[in-house]
C-alpha cells in the first residue's frame, strides 16, 4: 500500500472548484499566544534594547553571553569562514554568486528626467536604502543560498549598509553561512534571531542599528514580528510555505517529476506540491515513482506529511485548462514541463517564478541560475513579484516649474483647491500668477 495519498483532483468533477479552494486553503497555525508573545518581545527590545535582545537570547538559544559585542562576528571571521569552506563548496557559492548579481545588474533603474516646452522639468530619482537588515535561518535551517539571494540584491541597489541577523541556537552555526556572508559583502553579522532580532532590527538599539527595510525568512515568530513592526521599517513580504506546481504533458520522466515534487515538499510538512496533466495514466506513473522514491529519501517523512496534507494530482481536458487553473493558483514556483513551454507562458499570468522546459527544475532557480529564489506564496503572485533590486530602490518625484509654467498650473490647481475647500492651498498657487 501506498504511504503517499495526494489529492485526486479532476477538473472535469462539480465539486472541483470547491476542493480546489479547500486545498490552497491556508493560515499559519499560531501556537498559543504567538502574537501576545511577539508583541511582548517587540515591547522589551523597544524599551530595554541590548539587555532584552541578551535575554531573550539566553532564553531562546541558549547562548550565555555578557554582552551584543560577543554575539557579533567580525569580518575576519567571515573571512576565515571563507577560507576554511571546503573548495567545492566555496566554488558553488561563488558561482552561485556571480550569476546572480549578474542577473540582478540587469534590474537596476535609472533616474530620467523630461522637459516640457514652458520649461517646466518633472521627472523621477532613484535612490538606494541605506541600510537594510538581512533575517537569515539559523539551527535545523540554514540556509547560505538565502543569504546571497537576499544580500546580493541589495548590493547591486547601492545600499550603504547590510546588518545581517541569524540564531545560533547552542553556539551552533554552519559555517557556510558566514563565508556565503563574506562573498555577498554583508557589513555586520550578529547571532540574533527571533522576534527579538527582528524588533532590533525595526527601532535598534545601542549595538544593533536600526533598519530601513527587513527581509528574509523565518519562523512563525518571525513571521508575526515583521508584520507587527511593519510601518516602522519596509518588508519584503510575509512568506507561506514552499510551493510548486508542475504542468506536464506526460512526456517527461515520471522520476524527474516525482523528485521534482519532493524537492518542496522536503522543505516543510505545510509545503505544497501539485502536479497537473491532461494524461491520466502518466499522474498515476508519477504517483508510482514517488512511492519508489520515497524510501530514499532523508527527509521521507517530511515529504510524506507534504504530500498527505496538501499535495494533489489534478487531471485536466488540456493543457488550456492546466494554464487557466495554474493562474487561479499563482503558485510560488510553476514548472511547465511540456514540449513547447514559450507557447503556454503567453496565457501565464500568475506566478513568482516560471521554469521552462523538461530540463528546467525548480532546484536550479533555488541555488544558482540567477534570478531570486525569494518569491511571493500562497497565491500572492497575482499582485506580488520576487525580491529583486527594485526592493532595496526608492524612488523620489522632481517638478521644477518654470515661472511660465507655474502660472499655466496655478489656474488649474487654484480651481482644484477651492473645489476642495483648501483656501491655503489655492492662494499658494495664485501667488504664482
Amino acid at each position: 500500500m501506498s504511504e503517499l495519498k495526494p489529492l485526486m483532483l479532476d477538473a472535469a468533477d462539480t465539486d472541483f472548484s470547491t476542493r480546489l479552494d479547500k486545498l490552497l486553503a491556508w493560515q499559519p497555525e499560531l501556537a498559543g499566544d504567538v502574537v501576545a508573545v511577539v508583541a511582548d518581545i517587540i515591547a522589551a527590545v523597544r524599551s530595554e534594547g541590548d539587555k532584552a535582545v541578551l535575554e531573550y537570547t539566553r532564553r531562546f538559544d541558549r547562548r550565555e553571553v555578557a554582552s551584543i559585542a560577543e554575539l557579533e562576528i567580525g569580518s575576519d571571521a567571515l573571512q576565515e569562514a571563507l577560507v576554511s569552506l571546503p573548495a567545492e563548496q566555496r566554488e558553488a557559492l561563488e558561482i552561485a554568486a556571480e550569476r546572480i548579481r549578474t542577473y540582478h545588474e540587469h534590474q537596476k533603474q535609472e533616474s530620467w528626467q523630461y522637459s516640457e516646452a514652458d520649461g517646466t522639468v518633472l521627472g523621477q530619482k532613484i535612490t538606494s536604502l541605506q541600510r537594510v537588515g538581512i533575517y537569515v535561518p539559523g539551527g535545523k535551517a540554514s540556509y547560505p543560498s538565502s543569504v546571497l539571494m537576499n544580500a546580493l540584491p541589495a548590493k547591486v541597489a547601492g545600499v550603504d549598509e547590510i546588518i545581517m541577523v541569524v540564531p545560533a541556537p547552542g553556539g551552533d552555526l554552519n559555517p557556510a553561512v558566514l563565508a556565503a556572508a563574506a562573498i555577498a559583502g554583508v557589513d555586520r553579522v550578529f547571532t540574533v534571531g527571533g522576534a527579538q532580532a527582528v524588533a532590533a532590527l525595526a527601532y535598534g538599539t545601542s549595538s544593533i542599528p536600526k533598519v530601513d527595510k527587513v527581509v528574509g525568512p523565518g519562523n512563525i515568530y518571525v513571521a508575526t514580528a515583521k508584520k507587527a513592526v511593519f510601518g516602522e521599517v519596509g518588508l519584503d513580504m510575509v512568506a507561506g510555505p514552499s510551493e510548486i506546481l508542475v504542468i506536464c504533458d506526460g512526456q517527461t520522466s515520471p522520476d524527474w517529476i516525482a523528485m521534482d515534487l519532493f524537492s518542496q515538499a522536503e522543505h516543510d510538512e505545510q509545503a505544497q506540491s501539485i502536479l497537473i496533466s491532461p494524461d491520466a495514466d502518466f499522474l498515476q506513473a508519477v504517483q508510482a515513482s514517488m512511492d519508489k522514491l520515497l524510501a530514499e529519501m532523508p527527509r521521507r517523512d517530511i515529504i510524506k506529511a507534504s504530500i498527505n496534507g496538501r499535495g494533489a494530482l489534478i487531471k485536466v481536458a488540456d493543457l488550456d485548462e492546466a494554464v487557466r487553473i495554474s493562474n487561479r493558483i499563482a503558485p510560488e514556483h510553476l514548472e511547465l514541463s511540456v514540449a513547447d513551454p514559450e507557447a503556454m507562458l503567453v496565457d501565464t499570468r500568475h506566478a513568482g517564478a516560471v521554469f521552462l522546459g523538461r530540463h528546467t527544475p525548480e532546484a536550479l532557480g533555488d541555488y544558482c541560475a540567477g534570478p531570486n529564489h525569494v518569491l511571493p506564496t500562497s497565491t500572492t503572485a497575482r499582485f506580488s513579484s520576487p525580491l529583486g533590486v527594485y526592493d532595496f530602490q526608492k524612488r523620489t518625484s522632481l517638478i521644477a516649474c518654470s515661472p511660465e509654467g507655474a502660472a499655466k498650473l496655478a489656474d488649474t490647481a487654484a480651481v482644484l483647491a477651492r473645489c476642495e475647500s483648501l483656501e491655503a492651498h489655492a492662494r499658494s498657487a495664485d501667488y504664482r500668477r
